[in-house]
Order: C-alpha cells, then structure tokens, then sequence
C-alpha cells in the first residue's frame, strides 16, 4: 500500500511539474484570436493605467516596449498581473476596484495582445542619451525642477521612471505643450486616483501671495511647494483667496528656447533611465 501511494503522489507531483513547466510560456503565443480577446481584457482592466493600445497612460508605463523594467518574459509578465508589485500602483489581480477578477486564461490573452502590439526601436538613433545628461543637469535647466534618481528639483514630477512610462512622443509633447496634460502627482503613488500637478495661487490673510503646487490637501488645509520648493502648510478658512489653474507651472518650450536636437537627446537620456 505505502509503495501504491508513493507511486500515486509520484504522479501527481510530476503531473503538477509538467503544468507548471507549461505555462513557463505562453500557451496562446501568437494566437490573434487570443490577442483579440486580451485586448478586450485589456481595456476593462488594464487601460486606465497602461493607456489605450498599451502605450502607457501616465500612471503605468508604456507596454509597447519590447524591454520592460519589472518583466524579461511571459511567465514573469503572468506573475505581475496575478500578483501586482509591491510599493506601486501596480495592483494583483481583481483587487484595484477597476475591472474584475481575470483567469489564468484571460491573463495569457492579456499577454498574448501586449505582445503583438510591441515595437522595435529604431536601430541606429540620432539622439545622444549622455549629451542629454548633461543638458538635462546644465544649459537646459531641467534639474531645477524635476529629479531623476535623487538628484534635482523637487517643484516638478520625478521624472526617474517617466522614460519608461511614457511614449517619446507624449514626453516631447509634455516639453512643447506641458499644460495639454499634467503628470500625475508622485508623493503618493499608491492611491487610487493620485492628484494632478496644478498649480495653485493662494493670499494668505496678510495679504501674502503665494504661488506653487499643492502637495496635499484635504476639505481643511492644503499644503503648497512654492517656486523655491518652500512648503506651507495652510487652513482654507483663513485664506483671501485660494485658486487653482490647469496652466502647468512648467514654462512652454518652443524650438528657440530648445531646439529639437537637444530635445531628442534629453528624451533618450530619459529613456536610458526609466528602462533600468
């Protein structure tokens, strides 16, 4: 009897490790009916974040990329979405309160669809990632309000990962046409529903202008960085007056305060960082 039960869970543990073994890979790998599918899945669950086509959405990174910075192939793809990733607003599955609960199989489909809507870069690129360093930390000015991986301002989004999360296209737009559409803020990344880079013109009761972006704020206080990243911590009711605009605080650069040269080498240094 010991010898038949052995034998039984010999199987089963060898039935359980082939299982597993499969789906190291993608059971619908290039199946574009299941890419048809993921991309209807996609949409429920995935697109508030990740964007429409997976291009990115400002809160997740743009999926088109064949690197991607958390996964190096399907299987830890799989495990990103059943399990999310800690310290991110990157949820498990079913438990963002957007979309639902998705099976094994949807995930794959999930999968299936980032897959064929992934795109190569270009192979020789113009732009310079190390001359756009130094313009991002020198002539350009860019480090006087954003940081990356520590070092810079503080008034702007960190802008670490945002090369990573953002299309080319959307960071050159964010340059030439900053106010089109405001970063998310970045002090609690967590929440739910993160609030936007506004900026904020408040007169405090002795008549002392104060003119930033807000950090925090509830139905009470609010606390405002102001253009030399001072905080103030305010209480509404003893305001003047307490405005807020979608006018970025972020000046518009055209092609005469930089040119598309320097702006291309500044994205691929961007980009350079937020693939790490």
């Amino acid at each position: 009897m010991k010898i038949r039960r052995w034998f039984v869970a010999g199987v089963l543990f060898a039935g359980a490790a082939a299982l597993t073994a499969a789906q190291d890979r993608n059971p619908l790998a290039g199946d574009p009916k299941a890419a048809k599918a993921g991309e209807y899945e996609f949409r429920i669950n995935c697109a508030l974040c990740h964007g429409l086509g997976a291009r990115g959405g400002g809160r997740g990174p743009d999926l088109t990329r064949a690197v991607k910075k958390h996964t190096h192939n399907d299987a830890e793809m799989f495990q990103v979405i059943s399990n999310g990733i800690p310290g991110t607003a990157m949820p498990s599955n079913g438990t963002n309160g957007q979309g639902v609960g998705m099976t094994d199989r949807e995930i794959w489909q999930i999968i299936t669809y980032i897959r064929s809507q992934e795109v190569k870069a270009p192979a020789n690129s113009a732009a310079n990632a190390t001359r756009g360093k130094e313009l991002f930390y020198g002539d350009a000015n860019c480090s006087l309000c954003h940081m990356v991986d520590g070092k810079g301002g503080r008034l702007g989004p960190d802008l670490s990962g945002v090369g990573g999360s953002r299309t080319r296209a959307a960071l050159i737009d964010s340059v030439r046409n900053p106010s089109n559409r405001l970063a998310w803020g970045l002090t609690e990344a967590t929440k739910e529903f993160p609030q936007e880079y506004e900026t904020v013109t408040v007169v405090t009761e002795d008549g002392k202008q104060i003119k930033g972006v807000t950090l925090n704020e509830d139905s009470f206080t609010v606390q405002v960085m102001d253009m030399g990243e001072k905080i103030h911590l305010l209480e509404k009711d003893k305001l003047k007056s307490f405005q807020k605009t979608r006018d970025s605080a972020m000046p518009k650069y055209d092609t005469d305060a930089l040119s598309d040269k320097d702006l291309q080498d500044i994205v691929a240094y961007l980009t350079s960082v937020g693939a790490k």
